[in-house]
Order: structure tokens, then C-alpha cells, then sequence
């Protein structure tokens, strides 16, 4: 049986891969590298615009790597055109404000739209949401307009229509999300209730191009649900989006949100989108994987790379990923390292008072529930889950570890994983065994990154 120095060595292996792919799609790096300003003319994504055919350049966005993004594209640009050429409102959380940056006379001003922890929409961000769409429409045909989005946009950019309430369609997406609604309802209803999501933001642009940079947070990266699309033209169904809200909590919602989707001449979208709109993805959950696979071969693991589109409930997750481990070790000679991309969801359905937590921590949980019923693996085995954007539900983790040492203390503490799983408190369990993983925030977002490694017998 391996020492706890063995382990914990095991574990910073563990933490070592998964930093690798967060860095690899490290914002600031990733806007960077597709911006380039030259002589006369500017590069975006491969695109050429000659400097004398555009005025200003006008940058809009929201997400968790709204800051990253932006400190990219500043630093491809230089003060002097900065300065003289760009304006620009960008949404983000409140703990991935650089202040200090703020404080200067920067022409992008970065905007606390929620406090940190907390993944829904408020009133600082309809506020903020607002300035991004003055500045679009007081934009000419002479102008370029980027758009910064990432994961998180969706709740970093509100902007309710007017027929509805912000505390309305907060009470809507709160009930849906405590449902199990798919992220894919979510959106579409949000979509419908929103000026800015599904195209919202070009239908508001009267630039004459709009680039939009894109690290999706998304299973399969689709345009019109990263942030809900803001800049993606979707198909307008009220209808759909009242049969979703009725799917999951029948006639429960506010009487304001169903008269506005009830209401036929809501049932069509007739503003025509003039601007020029070109759409990119520069960051994504793939991406990141590649990087953990090369960093776990560098240290001398075999990898089973499962790939970025791994989603359903955190605990059946955990249960998938035992018993791939239990798999694989019987038949390595080697340690294996594997890896997993995606997004799980929890479910608090039936629990009237649920705990603290998130999905990767959950994650972590049910695994060390899933170990215990295994001796053979449990000294094998090391495991960390943790979201690429250092956030996991409403807590200051990102995820979490189980391995050994962490049964080991739960046991010492006597407290039994399935008590927590039942009320979906991984936080406190995990918090009490050591075993959280805390980064802060990484000003990226791709999703999550499971790590499980085996060695051999």
C-alpha cells in the first residue's frame, strides 16, 4: 500500500494535468494570437481590415474570461490606437476585475456585472448589458465592432425584454435549472425573454462588421448556445419556449412571462440583421484536453483520452468512472491516465433542503462513495474534477480529490459519503477531508476536466 507522501505525490501528478489544459486555454493567450496590428492594417481571426476602411473600433462581450480577453486584445494593440480608435464595455464577474486597470484610462472599461459565486443575472449586469447595446446601435457603417464572449455570458449579460421583470425571469431559470431542464431549454428560454441572447446583439448593431471571439463552455460548441448566442441569429418559437416552461413546472411561473409568450405579434422577429457578422471559436473544452494529454505522456502516463462530451448527473458520472478504472486496472502494466471533458449536471430534485456544492464536486464525492465499495482500487486510484473556470456551483472551489487520504479522514471524522450525497453537500464533506481544489478565478472557461489515474497492482 502506498505512503501518504506516494499519494499526495499522486495527486499533484493528478493537478499538474489538469493545470496543463487550463493553461492551454489561458484567455488572454488565446485572443492574442489572433489579433494582429501591423503597418496599416488590423488582423482578426485571419481577417484583414484595412486601417483606412473602419473608424472605430468598438469591443463589447461578456463571461468569466472577459478580462483575459481583453487584456489580450489590448496587448496586440498598443496604447496609441487604443487611445485614439477604441471604446468598448465588457461584462464580467466581480472578482475578475483588475481594479488597478480600471482606475486608469483605459478605453475598454470592464464591468462587474454579479458578485463572485453567484451564476445568475443582476441588476449591475442589466445595467451593463445596456451600455453594451447603446454602444452598438450609436455604431455607423464606418465602424468594426468585436465581440469578447465566453462561458457564463448567459447570467453576465441580461437584458430582459420589456414586457418582463428581471426578478421574473430569474424565477423562471431558477425553477427550470431545480427541474433538471437541459443547459440547451435553458437558453432557448432565455433566448425568448432576453433583447441581447439569439441574436439580439447584431439586430442591434449598425456597424458595419461585427468579429465575434468565442471560448465556448458548451458540449459540442454550438454558436447559438455559448452565452446564448448573443450574436447568432435563432430561430424565433415563443411557443417552444412556453411548452418547456409548462414541461417542467406547469402553469408555476409568472403570468407576465406567459401573456408575453402567448402574445402572437411576439411570435415573429421582423428586425433585419445589417451588420456583417463573422463567428469564431478560439477556445474550447477539446483544446485543453489535448494540452492534459500531452502533460500526463510527459510524466510518463498512458492516457484514454474519453473526449469533451461527457454530461448527465454528476453521480452516474462517478459511477462511469470507477468502473472504467476497474477496467483498466486489471490490464495495465503502467499507470493510465484518464480523461474526461464535458459538463454534469445536479439534479435537487425531491431534496427540500439541499446542501452546498457543485457538479465537480459532487463528482469527486460519488467517486470517494463509489471507492469504498472497491478495496482493491481505493490505494490505486487518485481522481480530481474541477471547473476550467475555477468556479463549481455557488462556492469558492473550483472541484474536488478523492482519493486515499480522503477516505481516510472521513473515516477518521466518521462522516459517511452517501449522508452528503443524499443532500447534495459535497462542499462541506469535502471542506472537512481536505479536499477541495481552490484556484480563484482562471479568466477562462471551457467546461469542466476530469482526471482519474490507476497504477497497476
Amino acid at each position: 500500500m502506498p505512503d501518504l507522501t506516494q499519494i499526495l505525490e499522486r495527486r499533484e501528478h493528478a493537478l499538474k494535468i489538469w493545470r496543463a489544459g487550463v493553461a492551454e486555454i489561458d484567455s488572454r493567450h488565446l485572443v492574442a494570437k489572433n489579433v494582429v496590428l501591423k503597418n496599416d492594417e488590423l488582423i482578426l481571426m485571419g481577417q484583414k481590415f484595412p486601417l483606412d476602411q473602419f473608424q472605430k473600433l468598438i469591443v463589447v462581450g461578456g463571461g468569466k474570461a472577459g478580462q483575459g480577453m481583453v487584456d489580450g486584445l489590448e496587448d496586440q494593440l498598443g496604447s496609441e490606437f487604443l487611445r485614439e480608435r477604441v471604446q468598448g464595455w465588457v461584462n464580467v464577474p466581480e472578482d475578475c476585475v483588475d481594479e488597478e486597470r480600471n482606475d486608469t484610462s483605459t478605453s475598454i472599461h470592464i464591468h462587474a456585472a454579479r458578485p463572485a459565486g453567484v451564476n445568475e443575472p443582476r441588476l449591475a449586469g442589466v445595467e451593463g448589458t445596456q451600455k453594451i447595446l447603446e454602444l452598438v446601435a450609436n455604431a455607423d457603417a464606418n465602424d468594426l465592432v468585436v465581440v469578447l464572449l465566453s462561458g457564463g455570458g448567459s447570467a453576465l449579460l441580461p437584458a430582459p425584454v420589456d414586457a418582463i421583470s428581471l426578478e421574473d425571469k430569474l424565477f423562471v431559470t431558477r425553477k427550470l435549472s431545480r427541474h433538471g431542464a437541459t443547459i440547451e431549454e435553458l437558453n432557448l428560454v432565455r433566448r425568448h425573454l432576453s433583447k441581447i441572447k439569439g441574436g439580439g446583439l447584431s439586430k442591434a448593431c449598425n456597424a458595419g462588421t461585427m468579429i465575434t471571439m468565442i471560448i465556448s463552455d458548451v458540449i459540442g460548441d454550438p454558436l447559438e448556445t455559448i452565452a446564448s448566442g448573443p450574436t447568432v441569429t435563432s430561430e424565433h418559437n415563443p411557443g417552444q419556449a412556453l411548452s418547456i416552461l409548462q414541461k417542467y413546472l406547469a402553469s408555476e411561473f409568472p403570468e407576465s412571462i406567459r401573456l408575453y409568450l402567448s402574445d402572437t405579434k411576439n411570435s415573429s422577429h421582423n428586425e433585419q440583421v445589417s451588420v456583417h457578422v463573422i463567428n469564431k471559436i478560439v477556445g474550447s473544452n477539446a483544446i485543453a484536453l489535448n494540452a492534459s494529454e500531452q502533460r500526463a505522456i510527459n510524466l510518463g502516463y498512458d492516457v484514454i483520452n474519453a473526449g469533451a462530451f461527457n454530461e448527465g448527473e454528476a453521480q452516474l458520472f462517478a459511477q462511469q468512472i470507477i468502473r472504467q478504472a476497474l477496467e483498466e486496472s486489471g490490464k495495465i502494466s503502467k499507470p493510465v491516465c484518464l480523461l474526461y471533458g464535458g459538463e454534469t449536471t445536479v439534479s435537487l430534485k425531491g431534496v427540500s433542503n439541499p446542501g452546498k456544492g457543485g457538479r465537480n464536486q459532487e463528482v469527486a464525492l460519488a467517486v470517494i462513495h463509489e471507492l469504498k465499495k472497491h478495496p482493491e482500487l481505493v490505494n490505486r486510484f487518485v481522481l480530481i474534477a474541477g471547473g476550467t473556470d475555477g468556479e463549481d456551483g455557488p462556492t469558492d472551489a473550483a472541484g474536488g480529490f478523492a482519493d486515499l487520504t480522503v477516505i481516510h479522514e472521513a473515516d477518521r471524522l466518521n462522516l459517511p459519503p452517501s449522508d452528503f450525497l443524499a443532500r447534495h453537500d459535497a462542499y462541506h464533506f469535502l471542506d472537512a477531508c481536505n479536499a477541495l481544489l481552490k484556484t480563484g478565478p482562471t479568466h477562462t472557461n471551457v467546461m469542466d476536466i476530469t482526471i482519474a489515474m490507476v497504477w497497476p497492482v
